[in-house]
């Protein structure tokens, strides 16, 4: 198989755990705890599925980190950037230059966006895109003569990166307490989350009152102050909460009452994840502006980038003084040559459809018909191939776990040991396997899943 390192050669494991030990900090880890314990070495990926150092095989229920919407070992795509790389391997889109990768890029992802998103910028990734997003908007309002209108509204429990932007205009109280101080004038209101938080409304309510929590807050502050409200479809990050179908229309529905620009962070739902390319058209909303990253390559090469509006772009375009705003890597032609083949598989091999009307539906319903009855699950959520459980100590009452026990984490132990990515967001377990997983394997992931589980609840019976 795709194995870079003998399954059999355990010093060669210790010698890659060692180093890394050594020198690798990971991304929201405790390194400490983790350099212990050792980091597992993958070493090779096919379709939905990874292996690791010592010969065991895993079903990727996450698609590397929401990222490979098209699985691993996609030659077209390894392809595109070796033919690249020979032409042009690098030059940036700074003085006034600029190359054929980025130019068709921008045309592809004008030809998929709803509305008026005709215009592209490009970032690396989807941190960077949030940080653009945060100085256009504002820079746009301080061209429409109007510097004021700065606040920027999100969500509690929201991710948006963890650059200090993305961190500020999160919701992530954990992330808030690190590397402070945060960018001012941004305001949060609560999520759409009606199966933790709903009480004895039913979700169409729900999702009306959670809508009108923002209107509370743009009268609080002043309809003349606020820039935006930016918002995941689907919060992925948090848990995969999905809002009920009453609150995006609106939430567009108010902003537009306030003069307030919409702006959505499709840095998970984009290119297909829901069923659509992009979350917004799930949902039934039309952005402002709109980031993206993760599956625009799926994942092969770090890009991302911003779809901009004609309100907004033409104002840039029209202001005679230049958005002094950009990064090195902004429209990489190697990175770019892969987004612009992803785009193509997934529209010749009609993968977005294969999600609508086959796939996914057969994800959601599975889900619900083997663990929906599981002692500790509480709930189920999703839209197309994105799911969130919630793990619960009794169903009946809907009592949760003490924070004192994180029965998310021991689930995801679990899982790794029995075969399977399941991803813990708290005590909600996500999923967000490849869009060309196969029925078979939907089985597969899902009765790991319901091993894993079983587990879970005799570990802490």
């Amino acid at each position: 198989m795709l194995q870079a390192i003998n399954n059999n050669s355990d010093s060669i494991t210790k010698d890659i755990q060692a180093t890394d030990a050594r020198h690798h900090l990971h991304p929201f880890t405790d390194s400490g705890a983790l350099n212990s314990a050792g980091a597992r070495v993958i070493t090779g990926a096919e379709g939905v599925y990874l292996w690791d150092s010592e010969g065991h095989k895993l079903i990727d229920g996450m698609a590397g980190l929401w990222c490979v919407n098209l699985g691993y070992g996609r030659q077209e795509l390894i392809d595109a950037a070796t033919k690249q790389l020979n032409e042009l391997a690098y030059y940036n889109t700074f003085f006034q230059t600029t190359h054929n990768p980025a130019a068709s890029l921008a045309k592809e992802i004008a030809s998929i966006t709803p509305g008026d998103l005709n215009h592209i910028f490009f970032a690396s990734s989807g941190s960077e895109a949030i940080d653009t997003l945060i100085r256009m908007v504002r820079h746009y309002w301080q061209l429409k003569d109007k510097p004021y209108k700065k606040i920027l509204i999100s969500r509690e429990n929201a991710y948006h990166g963890s650059t200090i932007g993305g961190t500020s205009l999160g919701g992530m109280t954990g992330m808030h307490k690190q590397g402070g101080p945060l960018v001012p004038d941004i305001h949060r209101i609560r999520q759409p989350y009606w199966y933790g938080e709903g009480e004895d409304q039913n979700e169409e309510e729900f999702g009306l009152s959670c809508a009108k929590a923002l209107e509370d807050k743009i009268l609080e502050v002043g309809p003349d102050n606020v820039a935006a409200f930016v918002g995941e479809p689907i919060q992925g990050a948090g848990g995969v909460i999905v809002p009920p179908k009453s609150y995006w229309t609106e939430i567009q529905r108010i902003c537009r009452k306030y003069d307030i620009l919409l702006a959505a962070d499709e840095v998970i739902c984009g290119f297909g994840r829901t069923g659509n390319w992009f979350g917004c058209q799930t949902f039934g909303f039309q952005p402002d502006i709109m980031t993206m990253a993760k599956g625009l390559s799926s994942g092969y090469l770090p890009i991302s980038a911003v779809a901009v509006g004609d309100q907004i772009a033409n104002t840039l375009m029209e202001s005679g003084s230049d958005f002094n705003h950009g990064f090195t890597y902004s429209g990489h032609p190697v990175a770019a040559a892969v987004a612009i083949e992803n785009i193509r598989i997934l529209k010749e091999e009609k993968v977005i459809e294969y999600v609508a009307e086959d796939i996914g539906p057969y994800f959601q319903s599975r889900l619900r018909q083997v663990l929906g009855n599981h002692p500790l699950v509480g709930h189920i959520e999703g839209e197309g191939l994105v799911a969130g459980m919630a793990l619960v100590k009794d169903k009946a009452s809907k009592t949760f776990f003490e924070d004192e026990l994180d029965i998310g984490l021991i689930c995801r132990n679990f899982c790794f040991e029995n075969g399977l990515i399941m991803r813990a967001c708290g005590s909600r377990m996500v999923l967000s396997p490849p869009l060309i997983i196969t029925r078979e394997e939907v089985d597969e992931l899902i009765e790991k899943a319901l091993k894993c589980l079983n587990l879970t609840l005799e570990s802490v019976s």
